[in-house]
């Protein structure tokens, strides 16, 4: 995908770019592989698959739920910032915080805010896990994000908790998320959630499955989730 295919896809959305906001994803581009010569970022460097499989990607959890209005996205895992800052230069309106249990990640999240002159934008170096139970993030959040971090019912352990009641989680998945809806339903309802929508498409050029599910956070999440850190992966709720 290259620059103008990205931004016409965008524009077919609805979802129009300045050429400031263009320009920030070519520094966001380019930054990102300057970094990720010192330290393991990403596996997709080529300039065409960024754009798509990072960028692009990112952006689509906003084709599906309206981020026109500001609210306050917490973005659980994000590594190299996806897909909290491509939405966030979409949306520039929006509050962003990134939790991250990787301090070196938030060293290059901290660098990048800085070269696109990013606002309202907080990167924390914590587990989810710990972050969850935390009373100062615990259910404060508008939206919370995760992409690719873990299986579905491991990942509302670690999302769910931070949703403030009439929230929503928005999991962004590839292929065989109906499977792990199935098995993560028990987890999504006993920690307040509930699916409102889910989506399936595919991605442009290389058709590869994508899965959005937006799940509504109904009730307060029980006090006793999430559990202690690994807990989640190694006894997930199923």
């Amino acid at each position: 995908m290259i620059i103008k295919q990205f931004e016409a896809n965008l524009k077919e959305k609805g979802i129009l770019l300045t050429a400031q906001q263009l320009q920030q994803f070519e520094i966001y581009y380019e930054t990102l592989v300057e970094w990720n010569e010192k330290m393991n970022l990403t596996a997709i460097t080529e300039k065409e698959d960024v754009y798509l499989k990072h960028f692009y990607d990112s952006i689509t959890a906003a084709f599906f739920f309206d981020f026109s209005k500001p609210f306050h996205l917490c973005d659980v895992g994000a590594g190299a910032g996806f897909p909290s800052i491509p939405l966030k230069i979409a949306f520039p309106h929006l509050e962003i915080t990134i939790v991250d249990s990787l301090n070196k990640r938030i060293t290059f999240l901290n660098h990048l805010a800085t070269v696109l002159e990013l606002e309202k934008v907080h990167f924390i170096h914590e587990r989810a896990e710990l972050f969850g139970v935390n009373p100062t993030y615990r259910e404060s959040y508008d939206v919370v994000t995760a992409r690719a971090v873990a299986r579905l019912s491991v990942l509302s352990e670690l999302c769910l908790p931070l949703v403030k009641v009439g929230g929503h989680f928005i999991a962004m998945k590839a292929a065989h998320a109906q499977e792990e809806l199935e098995t993560g339903q028990k987890a999504i309802s006993l920690l307040g959630g509930k699916v409102e929508k889910a989506f399936v498409f595919t991605l442009p050029i290389e058709d590869s499955e994508r899965n959005i599910l937006v799940i509504k956070k109904e009730k307060q999440t029980p006090k006793k989730y999430p559990r202690k850190p690994g807990t989640p992966n190694k006894m997930p709720i199923e």
